[in-house]
């Protein structure tokens, strides 16, 4: 043996001849750039292994493959050339390869009226495969919003209405009287409860579409909830936020709802599966509704 050969055990054969469906990498740290953001990622590489007989795949070549994705914008196209690097190297190993990359995709948000903006972080996967020419990619994103219990809010409004009856029975009502009453704590003897709450999206574009747009899903699903959570804000914001909150109530129903319209009418989204979760403050349980569009279930 040539001293300077070294040893390739993974060429060997197995002595257990069963294929494999996925064998790889998770958790692969690198960049990513993702609409001209360079982030963080972690990232999850294989293929499967239809060649019983092979001991086990060429780990390394996935692995170098990757770097394309530090200096390429993420793309369905670029996705697509890499998945089929990882055939080109795995020939008559594999035929169907895999990858998905999970990161948190950063959008500077504006205050609702004071001119502050912050950074807020959707947590975001996206997975792709490949095989015998069939590409698909699909996004997962989580959207976070505040939701307001519309039954909590009638209840609480019919309370003070039966303040204001207790404190003004029988009494001449004089404007200055019932605007300092409003401003008091009985003007809001009772309030309604809020959640923070979770849009998680699972979307698979259209084979042929040319960008991720996740830009543009999580803007038209914030649109479509009306009251997503607030990065920077000052007194002013908080209270326009509490105006939204007041306008907005939904139940879990109403925001699932409102996500499949929205997500129906989105450029590029072939399915979708999507669940809300109320985190509830009234409950140690949390309200959910799920809902479907052209997905198998």
């Amino acid at each position: 043996m040539n001293a300077l050969t070294l040893p390739d055990v993974a060429a060997q054969s197995s002595q257990q001849a069963i294929a494999l469906e996925w064998v790889g990498m998770c958790g692969i740290a690198s960049p990513v750039l993702i609409n001209g953001q360079r982030l963080s990622a972690k990232i999850d590489a294989g293929v499967n292994l239809v060649d019983a007989t092979a001991r086990g795949i060429h780990m390394s070549r996935l692995y170098l493959a990757l770097d394309q994705l530090e200096t390429e914008n993420l793309t369905p196209a670029l996705l697509r050339q890499l998945l089929q690097c990882f055939l080109d190297s795995h020939e008559g190993l594999s035929n169907k390869a895999y990858v998905r990359i999970h990161s948190d995709v950063l959008l500077k948000r504006p205050a609702l009226v004071s001119p502050l903006a912050g950074w807020k972080s959707y947590p975001t996967s996206i997975e792709a495969s490949l095989k015998n020419g069939m590409f698909h990619v699909e996004l997962k994103i989580l959207v976070s919003y505040s939701s307001t219990c519309p039954c909590s809010a009638a209840l609480a409004r019919q309370l003070i209405q039966r303040q204001f009856i207790d404190d003004f029975a029988n009494t001449s009502l004089q404007h200055a009287d019932v605007l300092a009453w409003l401003g008091s704590s009985k003007g809001i003897v009772a309030t309604p409860h809020s959640q923070r709450s979770a849009a998680h999206l699972t979307i698979r574009l259209e084979h042929q579409f040319p960008q991720l747009t996740l830009e543009t899903i999580i803007n038209n699903a914030e649109g479509a909830l009306g009251t997503a959570v607030q990065t920077a804000v000052k007194r002013a914001d908080e209270q326009a936020f509490a105006l939204a909150n007041g306008q907005n109530l939904m139940f879990c129903e109403d925001a699932a709802r409102r996500l499949n319209t929205v997500l129906q009418k989105s450029s590029g989204v072939e399915a979708f599966k999507l669940k809300v979760v109320h985190a509830e403050s009234l409950h140690s349980h949390d309200a959910v509704a799920e809902s479907f569009w052209n997905w198998e279930v």
